[in-house]
């Protein structure tokens, strides 16, 4: 793997040099866009909304748009918007990893300590497994600065990027029903439909069968085949029936596995 990021951890004054390295991959299948006439790549090229021609990529700057002017901005004015975060990431305090919403998260990073942090590593590693809590704290990725949590994965520290508070939107304007016109009756079936569905949590029972199916069909296609697509199983028409629809869901549940 190649690191994509060099810096310390900041454990109070203890500085843990590591390097990240990207813990996640897409499972999606890669596509090129292609010509129909000949299968020839397809290249996308920057214009020039006015004059329509080609912009070199030399020439290409960074604005924003503010009171219907453009202000451009260079690669020093972002780095003087962080001038002391580019290589640290800071700890600020820590706690329970339940209580952040999963709305947060966006992508996670193994951290890797360079020889001279090995020990000051294991020592944060080990805290943080023993104390379950998990640290939060900030870095510069890109020049742009990262909110994060730091937390235990199989005796590795994992950096996993959230979500500024005001990255999230409002929900005021998602309409929801009341939830007073569920019954008390409803109320124990759904629960007892939970209970039912509920066991721990094994991430290696899921699969991306979407790419999977894909890739099958591709392979056929690529032998001149064309692969048995599953059939659709039909489901039933939506009742107003919630408390019927609950108790079927029940008793089905009970006859599998």
């Amino acid at each position: 793997m190649r690191a994509i990021w060099k810096g310390s951890i900041g454990f109070g004054l203890v500085n843990i040099p590591v390097k990240l390295f990207s813990a996640v991959q897409n499972s999606n299948l890669d596509f090129d866009m292609l010509d129909e006439k000949d299968h020839s790549k397809i290249k996308f090229q920057r214009i020039n909304e006015s004059t329509d021609k080609e912009v070199p990529y030399d020439r290409i700057v960074k604005g924003y748009l503010l009171n219907d002017n453009y202000v451009i901005l260079d690669d020093h004015d972002f780095e003087d918007a962080s001038p002391e975060k580019t290589k640290m990431i800071e700890l600020e305090n820590f706690v329970d990893i339940s209580e952040i919403n999963p709305i947060y998260y966006e992508t996670s990073y193994y951290a890797q300590p360079e020889s001279q942090g090995k020990k000051a590593y294991a020592l944060l590693l080990k805290a943080l497994i023993k104390s379950k809590k998990a640290g939060v704290a900030r870095f510069v990725l890109r020049s742009t600065e990262n909110l994060c949590v730091i937390h235990p994965l199989n005796e590795v520290v994992v950096v996993t990027k959230i979500r500024f508070a005001e990255e999230i939107r409002s929900d005021e304007e998602v309409e929801t029903p009341s939830l007073d016109k569920i019954s008390k009756k409803e109320l124990e079936v759904g629960m007892a439909l939970i209970d039912q569905y509920t066991s721990a949590f094994d991430i290696k029972e899921f699969h991306d069968e979407y790419s999977k199916e894909l890739l099958r069909i591709i392979k056929a296609k690529s032998k001149g085949k064309r692969a048995t697509v599953k059939k659709l199983k039909p489901r039933e028409e939506l009742s107003d029936d919630l408390y019927g629809q609950l108790m079927k869901s029940l008793a089905g549940r009970k006859k599998g596995p």
